[in-house]
C-alpha cells in the first residue's frame, strides 16, 4: 500500500503540464458546457447521482474537456496523464476502506464514543437528542422528510465530489496548487484509513441496533434520498463498505479539510464563511445517527494535522 510521501511522489513525478492556450471562446464554452450538465442531469434523473471514484474521475474529466472544447486531445489527454496516480490512490482507499476492519480483526470499539459523547454533553448522548427533537414521534427512517433532512442529505452527498471538484477547479488554474491539494486530500484518505484499521469503531446507529445502547437511536440517512427520488450509481466500486469505519469521520474530515484549505489559501473574511459547510456536515452525520459529536471532532483535528504535515514538508522542500 503506498505511503501518503510516495503516493503525492508519484503524482508530482506525473505532472508535466501542458498548458491551456485559451483557444476556446466563450460562446463555444458556455454551449459545450450546457451540453455536458445536460447529460450529466440526464444521467442523474435515469440512473443516480455518481458516487464512486473512477465514474467522477470520467465525469470530471467530461467537464474539463467541455469547458476547454476548443483545444487539442493531447491538452485533453493531459487529465489522464496526471491524474492516473491520483485515481489509483483513492481506488486503494475505498478498497482497503472496505477491507480494514478484517486485516488485523481489532475488536469492534462500542462504549467508549458513548462516553466521550456523553461527557461532553451533562449524560446526554446528542444524536438521541437530535432525533427526539427534529426526526418525529415516532421517529422512523421511513417517514416523509423534513426539508432541513433534504439539505443534510444533499450536504452528505458532497462528500463524494466536492473535494474532486475542488481538485478539477484547480487543475484547469493552477498545476502547483493541485498537487498541493492532492497531497492533502489524500493524505487525509490514507490517514484515516490507517486508524480505521487499528481502531473499528461502530457508529450510532450499529449500537443501537446491537444493544450498547439504552437511548432509541436510527439511521435516518435514507430521509433526504426518498424524497427527491434520486439515488446514487456505482458504476464500478460497489460492494466494499466498512460500517465500523467510523472514527474518524471522513465525512467531516474531508469538508473540514476543504474549508481550512481554502481559508488557509485566500486568508479573507469570505472564506471563512466556508466553514459552514463542515459544521452542517457534522450536524447532519451526528442527527443522521452516522457519526457520534467525537468522531466529527476526531475528522477536523485529523484534517488540521495533515494540513500542517503537508506545510512542513513542503517548506522543506521549498515549495
Amino acid at each position: 500500500m503506498p505511503t501518503m510521501a510516495s503516493g503525492t511522489e508519484q503524482i508530482e513525478d506525473a505532472v508535466v503540464p501542458v498548458p491551456s492556450r485559451g483557444v476556446t471562446q466563450p460562446k463555444v464554452r458556455l454551449a459545450s458546457f450546457g451540453v455536458f450538465l445536460g447529460v450529466l442531469t440526464i444521467w442523474t434523473i435515469n440512473f443516480g447521482i455518481p458516487s464512486d471514484t473512477v465514474q467522477i474521475f470520467v465525469w470530471l474529466w467530461a467537464a474539463t474537456i467541455a469547458w476547454n472544447i476548443q483545444e487539442p486531445w493531447r491538452y485533453h489527454l493531459g487529465f489522464v496523464r496526471d491524474w492516473w496516480a491520483p485515481l489509483l490512490a483513492l481506488i486503494i482507499y475505498f478498497y482497503g476502506r472496505g477491507l480494514a476492519d478484517e486485516l488485523y480483526a481489532m475488536p469492534v470499539a462500542f462504549q467508549f464514543p458513548v462516553d466521550a459523547d456523553k461527557w461532553m454533553f451533562g449524560g446526554e448522548l446528542p444524536t438521541h437528542w437530535l432525533q427526539e427533537r427534529m426526526c418525529g414521534d415516532p421517529c422512523s427512517p421511513h417517514d416523509g422528510a423534513r426539508w432541513y433532512d433534504l439539505v443534510f442529505t444533499l450536504v452528505y452527498s458532497t462528500h463524494f465530489v466536492f473535494g474532486l471538484i475542488l481538485a478539477v477547479v484547480l487543475w484547469l488554474r493552477n498545476r502547483g496548487e493541485w498537487l498541493k491539494w492532492m497531497r492533502r486530500y489524500i493524505g487525509l484518505n490514507f490517514a484515516g484509513l490507517a486508524i480505521y484499521i487499528l481502531y473499528p469503531m461502530a457508529p450510532p446507529w450499529m449500537a443501537g441496533r446491537d444493544g450498547y445502547l439504552t437511548e432509541e437511536v436510527l439511521r435516518l440517512t435514507s430521509r433526504g434520498w426518498g424524497d427527491t427520488g434520486l439515488g446514487r450509481y456505482h458504476l464500478i466500486l460497489t460492494g466494499v463498505g466498512n460500517p465500523v469505519a467510523a472514527m474518524p469521520s471522513l465525512h467531516a474530515g474531508t469538508a473540514f479539510l476543504i474549508s481550512f484549505y481554502l481559508i488557509q489559501r485566500y486568508r479573507n473574511a469570505w472564506s471563512w464563511l466556508t466553514i459552514l459547510y463542515p459544521l452542517t456536515m457534522s450536524f447532519g452525520l451526528i442527527y443522521y445517527g452516522e457519526h457520534y459529536v467525537i468522531d466529527t471532532i476526531a475528522g477536523a483535528a485529523l484534517a488540521i494535522l495533515v494540513i500542517a504535515a503537508c506545510n512542513l514538508w513542503e517548506r522543506s522542500r521549498g515549495s
